[in-house]
């Protein structure tokens, strides 16, 4: 027998620990080199776990929702095992599983009612604590399913509980129990069902980071809204073009990027962090791109985005949001950022107040462009307007650095010539 140990991937310096999702191999199953054995989610992203080599499955070590932390051993692989005939074996047990499905009837008849004869959660309560069984009262509900409202009825109409002798079958209506489970797609609207899931490690980081920074900062919003005809002739006029040269379409997403760089350069402070009790200026711009997925919001980095051309930013949103929808997004693609971006408007929201993404000191918000009448030389126009926001630290960022860079950003938009001769 030669063993591989199957072992936890490296994760980032400030991911202390992750969950085992499911197994997508059994005990004495055959895997292949490099095959997915199972997915172990960390408050970042989700890692796939490859077989190191061919063999069989001999030992799975750390079960589903297993918490477990980097090289941590978790399975073991025999290089030179033959799949047993264990797993057929499970069979039987899948045979088994409608057992339990049965147990609606064996309750009904051992209540004296009928296969419809079948309470909703409420109602059971209601049955047992009136000593009655659901085949004294009628049922209106789907499928003849007794609803708490049948049973209030029948009480409130004097119904009595059945002769003894057939009370000694009560007992067995704890079965009736388990029946919760009223088909899902056509729930009691007289009920109110609720349904427990534990958070994904995802979404608990993003719950702890958000209540994080509005704990640690001073947060503050200016808004401002900006005229995106300028931008719109652009688009249309070069898109053809631009996408037959680069393969990727020109959006409003590398225009925002653009003007972000262009504000930040004017005001430092903006991309700039707290670190105790010292100001952190930095001297690159690495943009935080906000996107959402099946898992929740993810922020990938566009590093260097002062140094991107409006197709590199194009083309690197779009793998973002490739990755993002396939969960494929690595921890160093979302790790770092000195300011974010968030569009909100993709999903056609009007106006927010983002909330800063920690250790940054400033976030844009962006939202739908519309159109609005507006007033130009005393004249009411259409105009497409875009109404921007954004929030920033106050600990660090006057009201004069955030009101002007967010100024900057409008007339970078409002005529994108300056982003050429950086004025």
């Amino acid at each position: 027998m030669s063993i591989v140990e199957v072992k936890v991937p490296q994760l980032s310096e400030s991911v202390a620990e992750a969950t085992m999702l499911t197994w997508k191999k059994k005990a004495g199953e055959a895997v292949a080199v490099d095959e997915i054995l199972i997915e172990i989610e960390t408050d970042k992203v989700v890692l796939e776990v490859p077989a190191p080599s061919a063999g069989v499955l001999a030992e799975i070590i750390q079960p589903d929702g297993a918490t477990v932390v980097a090289d941590q051993l978790i399975a073991k692989i025999d290089t030179e095992g033959k799949a047993s005939a264990a797993a057929p074996a499970a069979a039987p047990a899948a045979a088994a599983a409608p057992a339990p499905a049965a147990a609606p009837a064996a309750a009904a008849a051992a209540t004296g009612g009928s296969k419809a004869d079948v309470a909703m959660p409420a109602a059971a309560k209601l049955l047992a604590d009136n000593n009655l069984k659901t085949g004294d009262v009628a049922g209106s509900g789907k499928d003849g399913r007794v609803t708490k409202g049948d049973v209030l009825a029948a009480v409130a109409s004097g119904v009595k509980p059945a002769a003894p002798a057939a009370t000694i079958a009560v007992p067995a209506a704890k079965p009736a129990l388990p029946q919760v489970a009223a088909p899902a797609s056509a729930p009691d609207l007289g009920e109110r069902p609720e349904q427990r899931v534990p958070m994904s490690r995802l979404r608990a980081r993003i719950a702890e980071r958000l209540i994080q920074s509005q704990s640690t900062n001073a947060i503050l919003t200016t808004f401002n809204e900006v005229n995106m005809a300028p931008v719109m002739e652009l688009r249309k006029r070069f898109q053809d073009s631009f996408t037959k040269e680069h393969g990727v379409k020109l959006g409003f997403m590398s225009f925002f990027v653009k003007a972000a760089v262009h504000a930040l350069k004017k005001y430092p402070v903006l991309n700039a962090s707290v670190d105790g009790n010292d100001i952190l200026y930095h001297g690159y711009f690495d943009i935080g791109i906000a996107v959402g997925s099946p898992r929740g919001l993810v922020v990938p980095i566009l590093r260097n985005a002062d140094q991107m051309s409006f197709a590199d930013i194009e083309k690197k949103i779009a793998e973002y949001g490739k990755k993002a929808q396939d969960g494929k997004l690595g921890i160093e693609e979302m790790t770092g950022g000195t300011f974010s971006i968030s569009n909100g408007g993709t999903f056609g929201s009007m106006l927010s107040t983002p909330i800063i993404n920690p250790p940054q000191s400033a976030i844009l918000g962006v939202h739908a462009t519309k159109d609005r009448a507006v007033v130009e030389n005393g004249q009411i126009v259409i105009r497409p307007m875009n109404y921007l926001a954004m929030s920033y630290d106050h600990r660090i960022i006057d009201g004069r650095e955030a009101v002007l860079g967010l100024v900057a950003m409008k007339e970078a938009l409002e005529d994108p010539s300056r982003l050429l001769f950086d004025i």
